[in-house]
């Protein structure tokens, strides 16, 4: 019974069995069907998105040339202009200087130049009223002279103005020390009643001058506060009791650096290419026409150039900057830098980097050549580090027989360490000196600043012999010690506001546009007025002399750069901080397109730019008409490359990064073409009477600051 019962279930289970497994066929059918279709419905999608694609490409192609040529009218017709309105600026202005006849020379003239520097040279007046007047207009001359140098069009022209700037830095270095000199002479004329020494401080626009005389010789002397300049110094007992004098001159420019970059010039090897913001009528024109070509040729040209380097022999005037290397008979002459003028007439001469030029990137400084790697920790790279507000000699002297006695053998150094320290290298027998400055109130230190002593040997900046380094942020004030008397410079790194965090550019109006760059420590707005800039900050101290002043493109540049706030790059940026690795001639015709519709089109930031590889760049875009702020809801993602540009479908807010394109758009050859797309008649009529000036400014800015790429 039970034997039946069991072979009832068993053929129960195996009738449940066949059934469960004809309705997993049937499901497993089903599935595969339905698997058959949804892959048939995906290959019709993509046969119908490519289908899409191929109309939407031979439209483009179709209209391809059409785009290119009118970027290309628009372009060439703001060069033409811009090139015109140069020149005529140029022609001006030196209408005005012949006007002018204040007894400046024509700096484009080698033979008014050396005119000038000989008469000056030759000039018998050392009042400290009359030589400083003479440094200001010899100043001026310098800067025209820089200006002059950054536009040479070949290396013999600017050898020639390299020439220049040398010889007149050194001369006005000379005519201090003579000035100098002539205080201390009467310096016993001027003893303070008090102290029973002679302090005293001259200050005009371009460099303040602290002297103390010792006539007491106190032992129990420890230093000297000249509060009106707000610098001191101390000294050890030994120069105590010495007939000594101690000068602190502040330059409030920084000719020395200068030299450096002569001295050691080199050639670098760059990985990503700089490019003007102007000179060339149309980079994306011929990217599109050529392709990565004639990125090709002009960086194989970059690397056959030639550099030169200075003699080192050159000897320069600066005898005071350092004095465990030199002797009393060491401090230069009138007839001994007559020599050196008439030696470096004779020697080749390499080209200075300078601050910028109009339009262009701003131009590298010159990293050291260094072999010891020890050595180059030491040794400033005037890439890294910029020297900020001018430069401090810190010097001592023998002080001078006074008027009423013989004196011909001109201002003498006072050797310290003496030599026989030097050779016992006894260092406790040889305290430190020490100084102490107030930080430039036209400078802004984003982080904690540094020093760097001046090596006359090396003609180089170095960070070692610094010590005992006190920074007081409150007080701006900063203080340290050195084994001896030499020049010095505080300095911060070059690109500490780099990268940057976001960046916007919003029109205002017609020919009106303002740059907002949130960089790594400071927000900066830069308001563009056709050829006028005007920078903003919410940051006052250290600002106050270039905030809300109009100004060009290149003087503003310029003067940020010497405030401390520099965030303008070049080819070697990225060797110090990240980027985004953009390609250059891409990048280029995208600021120069930019800059076409910055009157009616706001452009800013995407976080998608860093994510869409090296050939293409994403911003965010938008019509804006209004003065007023752009809202979040307003803004497009575009997608732009060597060949085309699109709309993108993702946005800001989206997961993940897709190239796909936006429902309903088409690709353009241009970018201001894929821009009219979504434009009114009204914004698009607004470009179209945009100022050559305006667009050439916005575009000068873009380039210095290559966004695109560091940010």
């Amino acid at each position: 019974m039970s034997s039946k019962k069991g072979r009832k279930l068993s053929k129960t289970q195996k009738l449940k069995q066949q059934q469960e497994e004809e309705e997993r066929r049937l499901r497993e059918e089903e599935e595969e069907q339905l698997q058959a279709e949804k892959e048939e419905e995906e290959r019709q999608e993509r046969e119908r998105k490519e289908e899409e694609l191929e109309r939407l490409e031979l439209k483009d192609s179709e209209r391809r040339d059409d785009e290119l040529n009118e970027l290309r009218h628009l372009l060439e017709e703001n060069h033409v202009a811009v090139t015109k309105w140069k020149t005529d600026a140029v022609e001006k202005a030196k209408w005005e200087r012949y006007l002018r006849c204040d007894g400046t020379p024509e700096p484009s003239v080698q033979q008014e130049i050396n005119t000038y520097i000989s008469l000056w040279r030759d000039d018998p007046e050392v009042n400290i009223g009359c030589v400083l007047q003479q440094c200001n207009l010899a100043l001026q001359l310098f800067e025209e002279l820089e200006d002059l140098l950054t536009e040479a069009g070949n290396k013999q022209e600017a050898h020639k103005y390299q020439e220049a700037l040398i010889n007149l830095q050194e001369l006005i270095h000379f005519k201090h020390q003579l000035a100098t000199e002539e205080i201390l002479k009467t310096a016993s004329a001027n003893i303070d009643t008090e102290t029973g020494n002679m302090q005293t401080v001259v200050k005009d626009d371009n460099i303040t001058l602290c002297l103390w005389a010792n006539f007491t010789k106190n032992p129990r002397f420890k230093g000297l506060q000249f509060e009106e300049a707000s610098m001191s110094f101390t000294l050890p007992k030994q120069l105590a009791v010495s007939d000594i004098a101690v000068r602190i001159l502040h330059t409030h420019y920084d000719h020395l650096s200068l030299l450096a970059k002569i001295a050691h010039e080199r050639r670098h090897s760059s990985s990503h290419r700089s490019f003007g913001g102007g000179d060339e009528i149309s980079a994306d024109v011929n990217l599109l026409e050529q392709g990565e070509t004639k990125l090709e040729e002009e960086v194989k040209k970059e690397s056959e150039a030639q550099d030169q380097r200075l003699d080192e022999e050159v000897q320069s005037i600066h005898g005071s900057e350092g004095h465990k290397s030199e002797s009393p008979e060491s401090e230069p002459s009138k007839n001994n830098i007559s020599q050196v003028a008439e030696r470096r007439m004779s020697q080749p001469k390499t080209q200075m980097e300078t601050l910028i030029a109009e339009g262009d990137l701003p131009s590298p400084s010159v990293q050291l050549t260094i072999i010891d790697q020890a050595e180059q920790i030491q040794v400033v790279d005037l890439m890294q580090y910029t020297p900020l507000g001018g430069v401090f000699y810190y010097d001592v002297f023998h002080l001078p027989p006074q008027a009423q006695q013989v004196f011909n053998n001109g201002l003498q150094v006072f050797p310290y360490p003496t030599e026989s320290n030097l050779e016992e290298n006894m260092a406790p027998s040889c305290p430190l000196v020490g100084v102490s400055v107030k930080l430039p109130d036209s400078v802004v230190f984003l982080e904690t600043p540094q020093v760097a002593r001046w090596d006359v040997a090396g003609k180089e900046w170095r960070m070692d012999g610094i010590t005992d380094l006190s920074y007081k942020e409150e007080e701006a004030e900063i203080s340290f010690k050195m084994s001896s008397f030499q020049a010095f410079v505080v300095m911060q790194k070059t690109y500490a506001n780099l990268p940057f965090l976001s960046w916007e550019l919003r029109p205002l109006g017609q020919d009106c546009a303002v740059y907002t760059v949130r960089g790594a420590l400071i927000t900066l707005s830069i308001t563009i007025q056709g050829d006028q800039c005007m920078l903003q900050s919410e940051q006052e101290k250290g600002l106050s002399h270039l905030t809300e002043k109009w100004m060009s493109s290149s003087a503003l540049q310029r003067a940020m750069i010497n405030a401390g706030i520099n965030i303008f790059v070049n080819e070697y940026t990225d060797q110090y901080i990240s980027s985004c690795c953009k390609d250059p001639l891409t990048e280029h015709a995208a600021y120069e397109q930019m800059a076409l519709f910055a009157s009616a089109c706001a452009f800013s930031w995407s976080k998608w730019n860093a994510k869409c590889g090296a050939e293409h760049l994403v911003m965010q875009v938008c019509e804006h008409l209004s003065p007023t702020g752009v809202s979040e809801d307003s803004w497009i993602l575009y997608l732009l490359g060597a060949q085309r540009s699109q709309k993108l479908k993702i946005t800001e807010k989206s997961e993940d990064f897709s190239t796909d394109l936006y429902l309903g758009s088409e690709f353009h050859s241009t970018f201001i073409h894929m821009l009219q797309d979504n434009m009114s008649n009204d914004g698009i009529a607004r470009t179209r009477i945009s100022n050559y000036l305006f667009a050439d400014t916005v575009q000068s800015l873009l380039c210095a600051t290559r966004p695109l790429m560091y940010s």
